[in-house]
């Protein structure tokens, strides 16, 4: 497929993929307690993977490589676009992929403490994207206005923006809160249990639960399980666009809202 063969068909995948969630996100509003119990063959579907690929490529981390050693450019170089999404098509299907361990790298913060940041492969990280365009849809019916945390055309400006209106109407708090080491300390279960509210599609259960599950390969190269948690930059992390909005994150630890700048407490999600 050339160049021009390949930007026709993301034209058209875009169309179908965007048609589709539009269908997931109305249906989800109009019933809050339905669970999806078909939406493994959305993860899978071509349209949905060469999106999704078309997102991984263009995020800047794809020139970083996973424990494969591979990128996206040695993948369009290499092995080809079409030839790689038929495979993982197949995969997929037959229940043979598999995620492979996150690369772990530790990032320097502000304070002198360090970040755990995971790069999992462009192969998992293309699945874990077409996960996102099915799942997504589905949770933005459940999250109120209030929110803003990586959520689809909103920014931390727009937040910023509503506690400047809200500060010339008199509202003297804004209360400000953290929980600490979120990330490392997710609750695998718990979280399972949150998907599953929504969510009834063993297959793609199977799928979620393998990604929290992978291996982590530590800069000291010593292989570890993964009980807890979920390495920022994968797929149940918020600094990598995912589909569980920061709430949700939040609740499975314990908490069940968040505080706006408001006169009284209001739930999100």
């Amino acid at each position: 497929m050339n160049t021009d063969e390949l930007e026709s068909a993301l034209m058209r995948a875009e169309l179908r993929v965007l048609e589709i969630q539009t269908k997931l996100h109305r249906w989800a509003r109009d019933d809050p307690h339905r669970r999806f119990d078909d939406l493994f063959n959305l993860v899978a579907d071509p349209a949905f993977l060469l999106v999704a690929w078309d997102r991984v490529r263009g995020n800047k981390g794809a020139r970083t490589a996973g424990v494969d050693g591979r990128t996206a450019v040695s993948i369009q170089v290499g092995q080809g676009v079409e030839e790689f999404l038929d495979w993982l098509r197949s995969a997929l299907k037959d229940r043979s992929f598999r995620p492979l361990p996150v690369r772990e790298r530790m990032i320097p913060k502000a304070n002198g403490k360090l970040r755990r940041l995971g790069i999992a492969t462009i192969t998992d990280r293309v699945v874990q994207a077409s996960l996102k365009l099915v799942l997504e849809p589905i949770w933005e019916s459940d999250f109120l206005p209030c929110s803003y945390g990586f959520r689809p055309n909103r920014r931390t400006h727009d937040a910023v923006a509503e506690v400047r209106f809200l500060a010339t109407r008199n509202y003297q708090w804004i209360v400000e809160g953290d929980i600490k080491a979120c990330f490392d300390e997710i609750s695998h279960s718990s979280l399972m249990d949150r998907v599953r509210q929504r969510v009834g599609d063993k297959r793609v259960l199977a799928l979620v639960k393998a990604f929290l599950k992978a291996d982590i390969l530590g800069e000291d190269r010593r292989l570890r399980e993964n009980y807890a948690g979920t390495p920022q930059g994968g797929l149940c992390s918020a600094e990598h666009n995912d589909p569980y909005e920061q709430c949700w994150i939040m609740r499975s630890v314990g908490l069940s809202f968040l505080v706006r700048a408001v006169p009284r407490v209001q739930r999100c999600a």
